[in-house]
């Protein structure tokens, strides 16, 4: 029973171990420190969005600009981009574990995770479980970051798992302040969102 009970207590001083040693952000600028922790608390909250706006996308071998629509409900994602994806228009939604793209005149297509779909079809790695955190002007947070905020303590610049994030600019929409125009670049691909109607919302209440 004793060795039992030894073997619990080490394996619970690893646990913890691990626990103190999990992914964190470092932070840099010149915002306040509690002022962002608030911030990330309230903008974490949004599990629900529609967002309609215009994205940008350079890439070696193929590049352009088109319509964004994304609506988020908790888990479930939706978004239709006319131009860059879509060689004319493509939607991609889903939820973990099952996802599906749909490109014009080319067809359906299924895999685990949209990185591995628009990896597989397009040949993009585009994070898109990320994108899910930094659309909000947060880190994603299974992975270390590297997060430089502004004079109102939102992030104006994100590093994360070979991405760099520029957040040019902020709106206020029903109490909340999102990214209205962000930039990223990483894994060959430039990408550039301009967020012209923000819809939050709050679904888990």
């Amino acid at each position: 029973m004793r060795l039992r009970h030894l073997l619990a207590a080490g394996a619970l001083v690893l646990l913890t171990g691990c626990a103190a040693l999990a992914p964190h952000e470092t932070l840099e600028g010149q915002g306040n420190q509690a002022i962002w922790k608030a911030h990330k608390t309230q903008i974490a909250a949004l599990d629900g969005w529609q967002i309609s706006g215009k994205v940008g996308i350079r890439a070696p071998k193929d590049s352009g600009s088109g319509t964004l629509f994304w609506l988020q409900r908790q888990d479930y994602y939706d978004i239709r981009l006319s131009g860059p994806l879509g060689r004319g228009a493509a939607r991609l939604t889903g939820r973990p574990g099952q996802v599906e793209l749909e490109v014009a005149n080319q067809g359906r297509y299924q895999a685990e995770s949209p990185e591995a779909l628009l990896e597989e079809q397009l040949g993009w790695r585009l994070p898109v479980s990320h994108l899910l955190w930094w659309v909000r002007g947060l880190p994603a947070p299974a992975s270390r970051s590297v997060v430089t905020l502004d004079g109102n303590s939102h992030l104006s610049r994100l590093e994360q798992d070979g991405w760099q994030v520029q957040y040019l600019s902020y709106v206020e929409q029903n109490g909340y302040s999102l990214p209205e125009r962000i930039k990223l670049s990483g894994e060959d691909l430039d990408v550039t969102l301009v967020i012209k109607d923000w819809q939050p919302r709050q679904l888990g209440q």
